[in-house]
């Protein structure tokens, strides 16, 4: 069988990798403690259920507009002027199968083979390899934890070359919970500007934001509308991963550009989702509601993983102040040993961990950063419990 070389060159998710081997284990009988879902835990909401339920039994089941239907781009710039005061044309918007699918049709539609993407690290893991798959180069631009891994312009700067297109920015940020703030934006807006880059600003956990800290979006900057993308879903802030809507907001040009693209990839949006999703965004009184109480759980959940990481014996992290994931460092773990085998990387620590001690988390190698480990608090406050519980146990096992 003949595999063509984009796609063999292609990585898995590391992060679908660990939940793949969790379920495994979790059918052979093992009571795995998971920390690696880039998910709520929480059910989608009743009143968005029901409106898809209301879509079929209408029977709005069949294709529709490749770049979402006419309501939906109407709920959508409604809640961009609502959340960040913007006020997108339903040409300048568009739906895909997820947030993910919005960033690949970008990247399709703007680099040319050999073009470099600047990529703050660490990252999520998909950038790179939409990237790759476009034939770009990723230029990974580090920041640091003492800096709460946000990037600054001046550091950016030095990275900038003539084959520079794009830069992907990502607040709140996966893995590793930092919000950016007003004045980090605006010094990377600036940068931008003088050198003719494009953003593709992802924003999908825009509303789980904690200790009263407002989003803020570089789009807003000036002349900053005509070079950003906007991307964001229903997702994250609805617990809506599985119905697998996403949306763009951007520059007209690269909208239709990118609906084209679209159109011979998967074409529209699935019907029934779109409907929820526009239940979600309109229905104001349920959707402040639904959100607040994710958000109060979700930070109840951080303070208490934050508070015993940092009591345990070489391991630490910095309070996220955004999504739902603790980046725990865990160099203070390397060389030491357990039963025999040297912990020399983030590997390492998650595959021991898992085996000995069924818990799953993700490698921040994923992530581009080999000193850490992401932990996803969407799961119940038991579950972090009896999972840190675990984890305190390993690494107290440690020689």
């Amino acid at each position: 069988m003949f595999i063509s070389e984009k796609a063999r060159n292609i990585s898995p998710s590391p992060t679908l990798a660990v939940d793949a081997k969790a379920k495994r284990m979790k059918k052979e009988g093992h009571n795995i403690i998971g920390f690696g879902a880039g998910e709520p835990d929480f059910d989608t909401p009743e009143y968005i259920k029901l409106a898809a339920i209301s879509a079929i039994n209408q029977g709005f089941t069949k294709y529709t507009p490749v770049g979402g239907i006419e309501e939906l781009k109407i709920a959508i710039s409604n809640y961009f002027e609502e959340e960040i005061g913007i006020k997108y044309t339903s040409n300048q918007i568009m739906v895909s199968n997820g947030a993910k699918q919005c960033i690949y049709n970008a990247l399709y539609c703007l680099i040319d083979q050999g073009d470099k993407v600047l990529i703050p690290s660490p990252y999520w893991v998909s950038y790179p390899e939409m990237v790759k798959l476009c034939g770009g180069i990723s230029i990974f631009v580090p920041t640091t934890e003492n800096n709460s891994f946000m990037l600054k312009a001046e550091t950016l700067e030095k990275y900038i070359d003539e084959k520079t297109k794009v830069l992907i920015i990502n607040s709140p940020n996966n893995p590793c919970g930092s919000v950016y703030s007003k004045q980090d934006l605006e010094q990377i807006a600036e940068l931008a500007v003088k050198n003719n880059l494009f953003v593709i600003s992802d924003e999908i956990y825009d509303k789980l934001i904690y200790d009263g800290l407002k989003h803020a979006s570089i789009a807003t900057y000036e002349n900053m509308l005509e070079r950003t993308l906007l991307i964001n879903g229903v997702s994250k802030s609805f617990a809506m991963t599985g119905w697998r809507i996403g949306f763009a907001a951007g520059p007209k040009q690269l909208i239709e550009a990118m609906e084209n693209f679209q159109s011979h990839s998967t074409s529209n949006p699935n019907s029934i989702a779109q409907k929820a999703s526009i239940e979600a965004l309109t229905n104001l009184a349920k959707k402040d509601e639904t959100i607040s109480k994710m958000v109060d759980e979700f930070s109840e959940r951080r303070t208490y993983m934050v508070k015993r990481i940092n009591k345990m014996k070489n391991l630490s992290c910095n309070l996220p102040k955004g999504a739902f994931y603790v980046f725990m460092n865990i160099s203070g773990t390397f060389n030491k040993q357990y039963d025999g085998r040297i912990i020399n990387n983030s590997t390492d620590f998650a595959e021991i961990l898992l085996e000995k001690y069924n818990v799953a988390v993700v490698p921040g190698i994923a992530f581009g950063a080999d000193d850490y480990i992401r932990l996803s608090y969407a799961t119940s406050m038991e579950n972090i419990e009896k999972g840190l519980n675990q984890i305190e146990e390993f690494v107290e096992a440690l020689k």
